[in-house]
């Protein structure tokens, strides 16, 4: 199995506690208010939204997927850490067994008052198969959008 790991560093102005709140935990019901044109609703299917809870996010008509599921891996909400995996949905495609995700979110000691939000993604590649940027780059995009407009 081939692992690709992506990292991204974004500043932005918004406190951290605040940015992880919309991003992470209430991301269930904030995204598909903020996003109905591409989300339809996020459905919690196993446990509590802690770790090892699965959720399934389902898409509107006219998206090239119509669900992922993730299960959180690990949601501490003191550090503002999350880790999740995709372990089904179309993006995953006939290459990928699963995506796993990692969000820190920091304090900024240069822009005060904003944070660093701190992404890792592994593509888990099936066989010897490796995910180059451009096979990733529209997961990429749609990624920094939802992270652009819930900062917003």
């Amino acid at each position: 199995m081939g692992v690709t790991t992506f990292t991204e560093e974004i500043t932005s102005p918004v406190t951290p506690i605040r940015l992880f709140k919309a991003l992470i935990v209430d991301s269930k019901s904030l995204i598909p208010k903020l996003l109905p044109q591409f989300v339809e609703n996020v459905v919690l299917l196993q446990g509590d939204g802690g770790a090892g809870s699965i959720e399934q996010v389902n898409f509107t008509k006219g998206n090239p997927f119509e669900f992922v599921k993730h299960r959180i891996d690990e949601l501490d909400k003191e550090k503002m850490v999350c880790k999740y995996t995709m372990i089904e949905g179309d993006p995953l495609g006939q290459n990928l067994d699963f995506i796993s995700h990692e969000i820190k979110i920091e304090e900024s000691k240069i822009n005060i008052g904003g944070c660093i939000c701190k992404m890792t993604t592994n593509y888990h590649g099936i066989g010897d198969f490796f995910a180059k940027e451009e096979d990733i780059k529209d997961g990429k995009d749609s990624a920094m959008g939802i992270y652009k407009t819930v900062e917003a």
